[in-house]
């Protein structure tokens, strides 16, 4: 199980952007972080033809299928969502991780329970 934001779990940074010039300025060790995801979906096309690892916050099950097929490395939704998105991305294999907005480490174990692949803390829900 992956976990972000958990203060003594070194993990990369979510570095929030909207354009091509806040992606230019992340460093390599940052995960670009789409906190919109509407077509035409530049930001992802921008993303995935350069290589560049990046998450997105979705908010329905089609947005994870697109951003799954844009190549996105993570999908980020409510704890709820999350357990419908990763019934289809188990069933489909992506390679993108969903992970579920968390508020507390205590809901760590519900995340894990319901076999999401990770958990985000600070995350706004």
């Amino acid at each position: 199980m992956l976990i972000f934001g958990v203060k003594d779990l070194p993990t990369p940074n979510f570095f929030s952007v909207e354009s091509v010039e806040d992606i230019k300025k992340s460093s390599p060790k940052d995960i670009v972080l789409l906190k919109s995801f509407n077509s035409p979906y530049e930001l992802a096309k921008y993303c995935q033809a350069n290589d560049i690892a990046y998450g997105v916050e979705v908010a329905s099950i089609k947005e994870a299928i697109f951003a799954s097929n844009l190549g996105a490395s993570f999908i980020i939704c409510s704890f709820e969502l999350a357990k419908e998105i990763q019934k289809v991305a188990d069933n489909y294999l992506w390679d993108s991780k969903v992970l579920a907005k968390i508020s507390n480490e205590d809901e760590i174990e519900s995340v894990a329970v319901a076999g999401v692949d990770g958990a985000i803390l600070g995350a706004e829900s």
